[in-house]
Formats: structure tokens, sequence, C-alpha cells
């Protein structure tokens, strides 16, 4: 839990660091806080660029006080407090700010739903999955402006992992439904605050951490706290949103909305470059981890395990039967495409 010291502290270093309105604002600019999931370090590529632009064209008109992971709320608190109105907006995924709907369990990794991070935006813009998001936002007072893609999920281990054996018994910080589906394999999901996790590596509180790619390894530290990277994933892709209080959203007038969603969007291009060229660039170049890897013919027993958990999944509402649809008519499609799309 975050000590209020602790929480004055960071929400100090927060403010300074986050983009903040001008002093010379006009007395009728439109104020809001937002939150991201993203500690500072990360933030400062996943949403602070999206933001800056934002308060710079807005101007007078509009500014948006960003703050980090934790700073004003835990990020399991995001939804609840966003909802309340005590937060405008929110960077996260479904699954990690605990969003009351139908759709929470597919938000961070939902286990190999994608490949490649550009299936993200097409399963929301081409396949549906925006329209399904957006009834299901609207039902509890919370816009769904736009969502996107981030890094593949791989495992950042202080020991080595060459096999489906060496999963067993590791503490792993990583997402509620990659978690979820991990623990058959014998991984112990732990939860902790995002600015405690290096810290827990090199106490030995963790074994090793399952909630990103080799890009925020290095990003973030922790690539200086573990030895190791699986190049085995078990997502191409985080599937991650903005969202905005409902009726904060409804008070903006038409072009300020738009302004809001082309940021985000132009945010979720910077990432596209951003973590595509990171992953490749620091397995090749990166010298703090050594790549490892599990079998192709051990891995394809995770895979055929997803499966298996889609079916668990869409068996539980026909929302989520829905969306499970799309991902495997999604994924038919790719496979037969063929190369590019998909290999092998």
């Amino acid at each position: 839990m975050t000590t209020r010291r602790k929480f004055l502290t960071t929400a100090a270093v927060g403010a300074a660091a986050a983009p903040l309105a001008t002093p010379a604002l006009a007395q009728s600019t439109i104020k809001w806080r937002m939150q991201t999931y993203a500690g500072a370090a990360l933030a400062e590529h996943v949403v602070v660029p999206a933001i800056n632009m934002f308060n710079q064209i807005a101007g007078d008109r509009m500014q948006i006080e960003l703050f980090f992971a934790d700073q004003l709320v835990p990020t399991g608190e995001l939804f609840r407090a966003m909802q309340r109105g005590t937060i405008d907006a929110v960077q996260s995924d479904d699954d990690s700010m605990a969003s009351p709907t139908e759709v929470t369990v597919f938000g961070g990794y939902f286990p190999f739903a994608s490949r490649y991070s550009l299936d993200v935006p097409v399963l929301f813009n081409q396949y549906g999955l925006n329209e399904i998001w957006d009834a299901e936002y609207s039902k509890v007072g919370v816009k769904h402006v736009s969502a996107g893609s981030w890094d593949p999920c791989h495992f950042a281990t202080k020991d080595p992992i060459n096999s489906l054996a060496d999963l067993n018994g590791k503490r792993v910080f990583t997402f509620p439904t990659a978690g979820r589906f991990l623990s058959q394999f014998g991984v112990v999901p732990v939860t902790l605050p995002w600015e405690d996790i290096e810290v827990a590596v090199q106490t030995g509180e963790l074994d090793g951490i399952a909630w990103s790619g080799i890009t925020e390894d290095y990003t973030v530290g922790w690539a200086d706290v573990t030895n190791y990277f699986l190049t085995n994933n078990i997502s191409g892709a985080w599937i991650g949103h903005f969202f905005a209080n409902m009726d904060r959203w409804n008070e903006l007038p038409e072009d300020l909305k738009a302004l809001f969603t082309l940021c985000c969007e132009q945010s979720h291009y910077y990432r596209q470059w951003w973590y595509w060229g990171g992953e490749a660039s620091l397995r090749v170049n990166g010298t703090k981890m050594q790549l490892t890897s599990i079998p192709d013919s051990e891995w394809n027993q995770v895979e055929a395990a997803a499966i298996k958990f889609w079916d668990e999944i869409a068996a539980e509402s026909e929302t989520k039967a829905k969306v499970v649809e799309i991902f495997k008519k999604y994924n038919a499609d790719m496979a037969k495409a063929g190369r590019p799309y998909r290999y092998g």
C-alpha cells in the first residue's frame, strides 16, 4: 500500500515532471486531471508527448494535468475514480484499472489474441471491437475514447527460462488475466504497486516480470535487476485505451473532443514505431539481458492452452463470447492470408 508520506513525495515529483497548465491561463480555461497506468520513465514515451501536444494546441481553452502511476489513486482504483469524476481521464488497460465491464478480461494481455502490434487497431477499427467497447463503457458512464497497441508480453527473469518446467514456482508480476492464464504452468502471479517492482526483484520478493517487452525492461530499469529475457511471448501486443468521464467529455466543445482524440491517435502511432524498433534493437544490441527461448514443441502447449482459455472466457457471457468469436475469426483470416500476416 502507498503510505501517505510516500504518496505526497511521489505526487510532488510527478507534479514537477508532468506537463502543467501555464500560470497565465484565462479563468474560463477547462482543466482536466488525467492519470496514466505508467510510471514516470515509461510515461515519457507512452503519454507525455500526446498530452504536451494537446496542451500546446489547446492553449487557454483547455489544459490537462498529467499524473503518473498511483499518484492520485492506486491503478486498481482508476476506473472508479474516473467514474466518480475524481479524475477526468485515464490511460490504462481495462484489466489493470479493474473496469466493471464485460470486456475487462480482454484488456492488457489476453493470451495470444494478437501476434503483432498492428493486429490491435485492425481488430478495433475493422473487426468491430470499437463498437463493443463503446457500448460497454457507455453503460457505466465512461467514454471510451480510443484503443491502441503497446508492446508484446515477455518474461524478464533473474534465472534462465529454457523450458516450461523452469516457470514452475516463479513469482511473477503480471496482469490479472495473464496471471490467471499462466498459473496453470506453475507461475505464481504477484500484484504490487508499479513503482515497487524493481526493488521487489532485487530483494527476491519477485523472480521475474511478465508485464512488457524488452523496450520497457530497459526504459524503466527492470533490465538492471533481471538477467534473462525469454523470446517466447504470450501476446504480441498489449491492448490499452484512453478513457474519460462521460459528463466531462460531453461538456467539451466538438473541436476539443476531436483534438483530444487526435492526440490519442498520435500517441498510438508513436508507440507503434517506438516499441517495434525498440524490441528488435535491444534484442540485437542490448547488453544487460541474455536471450533465452523455450522450444516450439513445448511452447505449442501454451498456445493450445490459450484456445481452451478463450472458450472458458466465452462461456461466461454473451458479450465475452462475441469478442472471442471476433478474435477467432481475425486470427483465422490472418492465417489464411499467410505471410507476412502469419508464419507457419
